[in-house]
C-alpha cells in the first residue's frame, strides 16, 4: 500500500534489465530482481531502450529502469 506521498524520503536507483524476448519484460526482470534485495519499492521509470542484433535480427532487449522506492525517516 502507498504511503502519504508528502511524508516520504525517496530513493533512486538505476537499473538494466535484459530479456530475449520484448522491452516490456526486460523492464519487469529488471523489477524483479530488484525487488530481491530491496524493499519498499513503489515508482519506476525507463529512461531508455536499446538492443542488439545479431545476423540482422534483434536478439536481446535492454531498459534502463530508475526505480524508486521509501527511505525510513
Amino acid at each position: 500500500m502507498f504511503r502519504e506521498v508528502n511524508s516520504m524520503v525517496w530513493k533512486c536507483i538505476e537499473i538494466v534489465g535484459q530479456s530475449s524476448e520484448s522491452f516490456a519484460k526486460a523492464v519487469q526482470n529488471a523489477v524483479a530482481e530488484t525487488g530481491k534485495t530491496v524493499k519498499d519499492m513503489q515508482w519506476f521509470e525507463v529512461t531508455s531502450f536499446r538492443g542488439a542484433i545479431q545476423e540482422g535480427k534483434v536478439n536481446q532487449f535492454q531498459a534502463v529502469v530508475k526505480i524508486f522506492f521509501g527511505v525510513e525517516s
